[in-house]
C-alpha cells in the first residue's frame, strides 16, 4: 500500500534543523491536502505546515520537542489514491513480501499491453541503535561543550533518540558518563550550575522551542560577526504632519493602515542602492553583493520574534509596498506564513519605536550585513538656525558586521536616510 512522507522544510535559507513545537493531528487521523499538519519553529520562523498529499496520517516520527535535519522524515501519510489502487491489484500479486525486501504496489496494466515497472514503496525506517545514535547538529554541539558522550545517554525522543533535553539533564546531573573529545577549534566553556529555585518565592519558566531557538540563534549572530552600532537623529515633522493628514483617507481607498513603516522602507531601499556592501553577506572567498533587495521586517509576536520578507521591496509602488509589508505582519502574527516568506532576506528593518524605545543596538540577522531600527517618534525642542522649534524627532540606529562596513560607509549611509526622510515631501512617494 503506497505511503508517502513528509519531511522537515527548510524554513530559511541558512536554516539546516527544526523543531516540531506541535501535531495538529494524530496518527490514524484523515489529513487534506494543504491542511495545517504540524507547528515547526526555527530560529527564523514559527509556522504551521500544510500536508502536501491528502490521505490517512499513519506514522508519527518526530515527537514534539524534538529536533531534526532539513530533509528528515517526520511523518507518513497514506494517500488519499492508495487503498483504491492496492483494490486493484489481483489477489495473485496481494501475497505478502519476502521478509527484508520492500513492498511494491503494481498498478493496473495501461491500455496497450505494456506493464509497467514496479513502483518501489518507501520502506519505514526502523528504529534502533543506529537511529538513537543520530543526533542534531544542535545536540551534537550541545554534548560537546559539555564533554559528555551522547551514546551514553537514555534518550527520550522517538524510539529512543537523544534530544537536547537529554544532554541538558545530563548537564545538571553528572554522570559516570565517559566524556566526549571536546571541539577541536573552540574550547569547552564552564558547565554551567543547575538552578536552585526557592519555590515560595521564585518560579522557573520553561523555555518554549522558538525562545530556545531565539536564544541560541543571537548567540551565533555575535560569535559570528563582530558588530559595531551607529545612531543618528532625524527631523520628521513633515512625515508626520503628512502622515496624520493622509491616513484616514488612505484606509478608505485601499482598506489597509497606513503607518510610518512603508514610508522608511521605500527610503531604506534607495539608500541600500547607494550603498551596496549595506545589501550583502560575508563569506570566505569574498563579499557577495546582493543586486535585489529583498527587505525583512521584524514582527514582534507573543512567545517571540520572527522576520517575514517583502521580496522584491525595492521594485515596488508605495502601496503595493504597504500592503505587502501590512499583509506579512498579519499573517505572522496569525501563524500564518509559508515557507518562502521567510526566505532570502538581504536586509533586516525593526521597529523598536513601537514599544517607546528610543535607542537600541540590535543584533544582524544572520547572514546579513546589517540592520536598522527605527524608534520612538518624539516631539522635541530643537534649534532650527537661530530660533527654537518643536519638531517629531526620531533616532535611528544601524547595526552593521564590521568585517565587511567600516564606520564611514555606515554614517553616510545612515545620513542618506536621514537626508531623504528629512526632505521628505509627498511627492516622494514612488508610486
Amino acid at each position: 500500500m503506497a505511503v508517502s512522507t513528509i519531511k522537515m522544510p527548510q524554513l530559511g535559507e541558512s536554516v539546516t534543523e527544526g523543531t516540531v513545537d506541535k501535531w495538529l493531528k494524530h496518527e490514524g487521523d484523515m489529513v487534506k491536502r494543504d491542511e495545517p499538519l504540524v507547528e515547526v519553529v526555527t530560529d527564523k520562523v514559527n509556522a504551521e505546515i500544510p500536508s502536501p498529499f491528502e490521505g490517512k496520517l499513519v506514522k508519527i516520527a518526530v515527537s514534539e520537542g524534538e529536533t531534526v535535519r532539513v530533509g528528515a522524515v517526520i511523518a507518513q501519510i497514506e494517500t488519499a489514491g492508495a487503498a483504491a489502487a492496492a483494490a486493484a491489484v489481483p489477489a495473485a500479486k496481494e501475497k505478502a513480501p519476502e521478509a527484508g525486501v520492500a513492498a511494491t504496489e503494481v498498478p493496473p496494466e495501461p491500455a496497450g499491453g505494456r506493464a509497467p515497472q514496479p513502483i518501489p514503496q518507501p520502506v519505514s525506517q526502523t528504529v534502533d541503535g543506529g537511529e538513537h545514535t543520530r543526533l542534531s547538529p544542535a545536540v551534537r554541539k550541545l554534548a560537546a561543550e559539555h564533554s559528555i558522550d551522547p551514546t551514553t545517554l537514555r534518550g527520550s525522543g522517538m524510539g529512543g533518540r537523544v534530544t537536547r533535553d537529554d544532554v541538558l539533564a545530563a548537564i545538571e546531573t553528572p554522570g559516570p558518563a565517559a566524556p566526549a573529545a571536546p571541539a577541536p577549534t573552540r574550547p569547552a566553556g564552564p558547565r554551567p550550575a543547575p538552578a536552585h529555585i526557592d519555590g515560595k518565592r521564585e518560579e522557573l519558566a520553561k523555555l518554549s522551542i522558538m525562545r530556545k531557538s531565539i536564544a541560541e540563534h543571537m548567540v551565533r549572530s555575535l560569535a559570528t560577526s563582530p558588530h559595531a552600532w551607529t545612531l543618528q537623529e532625524i527631523d520628521v515633522t513633515n512625515l508626520v504632519r503628512y502622515r496624520e493628514a493622509e491616513k484616514d483617507s488612505f484606509k478608505a481607498r485601499h482598506g489597509t493602515s497606513l503607518t510610518y513603516l512603508p514610508f522608511v522602507a521605500q527610503i531604506l531601499c534607495e539608500a541600500l542602492k547607494e550603498f551596496p556592501w549595506l545589501n550583502s553577506s560575508w563569506s570566505d572567498e569574498g563579499v557577495i553583493l546582493k543586486r535585489y533587495i529583498n527587505l525583512g521586517i521584524a514582527v514582534s509576536i507573543p512567545d517571540g520574534l520572527i522576520v517575514p520578507v517583502v521580496k522584491e521591496a525595492d521594485s515596488l509602488g508605495f502601496t503595493d509596498l504597504v500592503r505587502s509589508i501590512n499583509d506579512l505582519v498579519d499573517r505572522a502574527r496569525n501563524k500564518q506564513l509559508k515557507t518562502d516568506d521567510v526566505q532570502g532576506g538581504t536586509f533586516t528593518l525593526n521597529n523598536t519605536g513601537a514599544t517607546g524605545s528610543v535607542a537600541s543596538q540590535p543584533i544582524i540577522n544572520q547572514p546579513q550585513a546589517a540592520i536598522l531600527t527605527t524608534e520612538s517618534i518624539v516631539k522635541r525642542p530643537v534649534v532650527i538656525g537661530d530660533a527654537i522649534a518643536i519638531r517629531h524627532m526620531m533616532n535611528m540606529c544601524l547595526s552593521f558586521d564590521h568585517r565587511i562596513i567600516d564606520g564611514m560607509m555606515a554614517g553616510q549611509f545612515l545620513g542618506s536616510v536621514k537626508k531623504r526622510l528629512e526632505e521628505w515631501t509627498a511627492g516622494s512617494i514612488r508610486l
